[in-house]
């Protein structure tokens, strides 16, 4: 269990670090810093989900409007 605990105790440390850096930059408090972050974090992963599902469903769309057009060697 130390093996996992030290490395997650450095980055938690050093992580939290940098968010108090840049909030004292800022002028605003660090966990206001954490919260975008983490709010930027879920964002970012839906739109990924949301355009996703948009090509799908476009490419879906654009397969039944477009017939394929026969070869002029199937006659």
């Amino acid at each position: 269990m130390n093996i996992f605990y030290k490395p997650l105790l450095f980055f938690q440390k050093h992580g939290y670090y940098v968010c108090q850096r840049i909030a004292d930059r800022l002028g605003i408090r660090a966990k206001v810093v954490r919260t975008s972050f983490m709010y930027l974090t879920f964002v970012t992963v839906g739109f990924g989900f949301a355009l996703y599902l948009f090509l799908a469903f476009w490419m879906r769309i654009k397969d039944l409007v477009y017939t394929k057009r026969s070869s002029v060697f199937d006659l």
